[in-house]
């Protein structure tokens, strides 16, 4: 095998074995279906927030799912800074891209994975509680989201993490942003038009089947918008990592 397939088949050793990494993206799945089927089961036909706009109710469960899914992207590199085990993994690994590619493609495919159960799970779980049509364009891009969201989320906090080089720090910045300063403030009025662009408010927005005026972009265009985002910490953290290595 090539040195990046050797580094890869080692993070995947590591995530087998130890529990803290392999809960979480299982988690995300089991919040992100069944929150979104015990909504629909309770509010689906008296709530319209979430049957006006499909992509909200199908969604609802990802607004808990993600929190499993920032601690693994924290958890996957964040407890090796802890440790100081990432010194280790460095000599092990002396080129840090390869180490930190692998960890990065690890999260990524585990994210994909989570987005694709995650997802099928939700729209199962709704369409059994609440009448809905699937069919159209809107719906192939909300359910391509749905894959793609978890896996960018995963590779962003790790990049993140990774530039910050230190798990209590990560958790502490990205657990309150995506969870109450992003969803809170986007709603306040002229902070809106700068939340808006945040990679969780864009990204959720291409779940979304109907459009809103109010924001600047488009579905696919808020996508494109997590997309950078995730790629920008990607490289701030490959940069931390190099400088590390040093």
């Amino acid at each position: 095998m090539s040195v990046l397939s050797r580094a890869f088949h080692a993070e995947r050793i590591k995530l087998s074995t130890l529990r803290s990494l392999w809960v979480p993206p299982l988690l995300a799945v089991l919040l992100t279906a069944g929150a979104t089927t015990a909504v629909g089961a309770a509010l689906g036909r008296a709530d319209h927030s979430i049957t006006d706009d499909p992509g909200v109710g199908v969604f609802y469960g990802l607004n808990f799912g993600q929190a499993a899914l920032v601690a693994f992207g924290v958890l996957l590199i964040g407890q090796e800074f802890n440790t100081r085990m990432i010194d280790v993994s460095l000599a092990a690994v002396p080129r840090p891209g390869r180490l930190y590619g692998a960890k990065l493609a690890l999260g990524a495919l585990i994210g994909l994975g989570a987005g694709a159960a995650g997802t099928a799970g939700a729209y199962t779980g709704y369409a059994a509680t609440v009448p809905a049509d699937w069919r159209g364009p809107a719906f192939a891009r909300a359910a391509t989201a749905g894959v793609l969201y978890p896996a960018f989320l995963v590779v962003f906090c790790l990049g993140v993490t990774a530039l910050l080089g230190n798990l209590t720090a990560a958790m502490g910045l990205l657990t309150p942003t995506v969870f109450l300063l992003s969803p809170l403030l986007a709603g306040v009025p002229g902070l809106r038009e700068v939340f808006q662009f945040l990679p969780d408010r864009a990204g959720q927005y291409a779940l979304r089947y109907v459009d809103d005026p109010q924001l600047a972009y488009g579905h696919w265009t808020g996508l494109a918008i997590m997309a950078f985002w995730t790629a920008l910490a990607a490289y701030g953290g490959l940069r931390a990592m190099r400088r590390r290595a040093k």
